[in-house]
C-alpha cells in the first residue's frame, strides 16, 4: 500500500486524546500521542492508516493558517486602508473568515481576504481588484456580452460550440528546494480522451519525458524522472479540440444505457452518512425520475452553498458532509457534495476536472456528470451555477444543469485515482491533479516547495 492509499481510512476519525490536542492546536503534542498509538500492538491497522494521514495533515496546518488576528487585519488594510478591526471581528462571527486554533490562539487562513474579494463586489471595489467571480463569468466576450452568456446563446442557436485550444504547463523546483545530484520525479496534467475532447496533440515536451499516460488514463499525466545537475523547469505544450454539445432538457434525447456503477461510496469523502442520506431523502421525497432528483439536488447546492477558497484538499476531512453542514466551499467541494447526494438518491454521478481554459485566462476547476434516462450522461457544474445565482443570472444557473461550455480542459475523469506511474511519497493533492506534482527520492513536495504555471497560448473558435 502506498502512502496515499492511507487516505481511504481518513474517515475513521481520531482517538479522543489526539482529537483534543489537534482541536486546541497542540500539533506537537498530538504527534506524540499519534506515535504512541502507532507503536501500540493493540491499534488496528485501519486506525493506524488514519493516524498516519492525520499526522501529515497536522504538519501542514500551520502553513495554511499563518496569520494572527493582528496580521489578518493588517493584510486587509494593506489592500483596503479603510478596513477596520470591528469589520474583521464581524466577518469572523458571521463565519466568513476561516480559522483554527494553534496552541489555543486563533490563526486565520492565508487567503481569507482574497476569498472575500472574489465573492463580494463591495470588498473587491474597496481593495481595487478586478472581480471576475469564482467562475470568471464577468469576463466579456464580443460586444461586451459576458463570455459565458455568449457561449450559452451560441450553443442554443447552433446546437454546439467548438474550439481548438493550445496550452502550456510547467513545474520547477524552487531554488531553495533544489539539491544538485538529487533524483527528481515530476508530473504534469495532460488532456484526456472524453466525450467532449478529441484530436489531442502533444506539441512540445521539455526535457524528454520518461512516460506519457494513454489518453484514457483516469488521471492523465506526462512524467519525468531525472537526477538533476542543475535546476530547470519541466514543461509541456498540448492542443486539443473541445466541443460542447447543447442538451435541451425539455426535449428528451436517448443516450447510453444506465450504468451499473458510480453509485458506490468512496471513502473518505463520498460517504452515505446518516445526515447526507436524510438530506437527499428530504430533498427528493416523492420523486421518481432521476432527472427530477438531480435537478433538486443541484438547486440545493447552487442556491445554498457559498463559494470560498479553501486550504489544500490534503488537509480536508469529510468534504461532502462538511459542505452540507457549513454551506461553504470551492468548486471541488460543491462537486463532491452534488455527487454524493446524487448517489444517495440512486442517481449515478461522477467526477471530472482539469482547467477552465479561455482566451486570456486559465485556472484549475472541477465539475461533474450525472446519468439520467433517457438522456444518458449529462454535465453539471455546481460552482458555475452558484456563481450565476450570486449574480442573479437564473438563465445561466439553469444552463449549467445539463450543459457545459467549451472553455475546458479535462485531464481527470476519476476522483482519488493513482497516476499510472504512481508517486512513491505523499502527493500535494492526493485526490486530483490540475497543477502538477513533484517528489524527491526521500519525500513528496508540498505546493510551497515548487513553482507551477499554466496558460492558454491559443484559442480558436471553430
Amino acid at each position: 500500500m502506498s502512502l496515499n492509499d492511507n487516505f481511504k481510512y481518513l474517515h475513521i476519525g481520531l482517538p479522543e486524546d489526539v482529537l483534543r490536542l489537534k482541536t486546541f492546536g497542540d500539533f506537537a503534542g498530538a504527534d506524540l500521542a499519534i506515535e504512541r498509538h502507532l507503536r501500540s500492538p493493540n491499534t488496528p491497522t485501519a486506525l493506524k492508516s488514519c493516524l498516519t494521514v492525520q499526522r501529515e495533515m497536522m504538519a501542514r496546518l500551520s502553513t495554511d493558517y499563518p496569520l494572527t488576528r493582528e496580521e489578518a487585519i493588517a493584510l486587509a488594510k494593506s489592500a483596503a486602508p479603510d478596513f477596520t478591526a470591528e469589520e474583521f471581528d464581524a466577518l469572523v462571527k458571521a463565519g466568513r473568515v476561516d480559522w483554527i486554533y494553534i496552541k489555543g490562539v486563533p490563526h486565520y487562513f492565508d487567503r481569507w481576504f482574497d476569498s472575500l474579494c472574489k465573492t463580494d463586489a463591495s470588498f473587491a471595489a474597496r481593495a481595487g481588484v478586478s472581480q471576475l467571480g469564482a467562475d470568471g463569468s464577468s469576463a466579456a466576450g464580443e460586444n461586451g456580452e459576458p463570455r459565458l452568456d455568449r457561449a450559452m446563446r451560441l450553443m442554443r442557436e447552433n446546437g454546439q460550440m467548438s474550439a481548438r485550444i493550445r496550452c502550456r504547463a510547467s513545474v520547477r523546483l524552487k531554488d531553495e528546494t533544489f539539491r544538485k545530484g538529487e533524483l527528481v520525479r515530476a508530473y504534469l496534467p495532460l488532456p484526456c480522451a472524453c466525450g467532449a475532447q478529441n484530436d489531442i496533440r502533444i506539441e512540445k515536451i521539455t526535457p524528454e519525458p520518461a512516460h506519457i499516460s494513454p489518453e484514457n488514463a483516469p488521471q492523465r499525466v506526462v512524467f519525468w524522472e531525472e537526477r538533476m545537475e542543475e535546476n530547470h523547469e519541466f514543461s509541456v505544450e498540448f492542443s486539443y479540440v473541445r466541443t460542447a454539445v447543447y442538451t435541451d432538457l425539455s426535449h428528451p434525447q436517448y443516450g447510453a444505457e444506465r450504468p451499473a456503477f458510480y453509485l458506490e461510496e468512496q471513502p473518505p469523502h463520498i460517504l452515505f452518512t446518516p445526515y447526507l442520506r436524510a438530506l437527499a431523502e428530504e430533498l427528493t421525497n416523492g420523486m421518481e425520475e432521476p432527472l427530477e432528483k438531480a435537478r433538486k439536488l443541484y438547486d440545493f447546492v447552487t442556491l445554498n452553498v457559498k463559494y470560498s477558497y479553501v486550504r489544500p484538499y490534503f488537509g480536508l476531512e469529510n468534504i461532502a458532509e462538511n459542505c452540507a453542514r457549513n454551506l461553504v466551499g470551492d468548486c471541488g467541494i460543491m462537486a463532491l457534495l452534488f455527487i454524493t447526494l446524487c448517489r444517495c438518491a440512486g442517481v449515478p454521478a461522477r467526477w471530472e476536472s482539469g482547467w477552465k481554459a479561455e482566451p486570456g485566462f486559465c485556472g484549475a476547476h472541477d465539475w461533474t456528470q450525472f446519468y439520467a434516462a433517457p438522456y444518458g450522461w449529462l454535465y453539471a457544474d455546481p460552482s458555475f451555477g452558484a456563481g450565476a445565482a450570486r449574480e442573479g443570472n437564473e438563465a445561466r444557473r439553469t444552463f449549467y444543469f445539463g450543459n457545459l461550455d467549451c472553455y475546458r480542459m479535462s485531464s481527470n475523469t476519476a476522483f482519488q485515482s493513482d497516476f499510472d506511474v504512481p508517486m512513491k511519497h505523499w502527493r500535494a493533492d492526493p485526490y486530483d491533479n490540475q497543477v502538477g506534482e513533484m517528489e524527491l527520492s526521500s519525500r513528496g513536495l508540498r505546493y510551497e516547495e515548487f513553482e507551477r504555471t499554466k496558460e492558454v497560448l491559443e484559442f480558436t473558435e471553430l
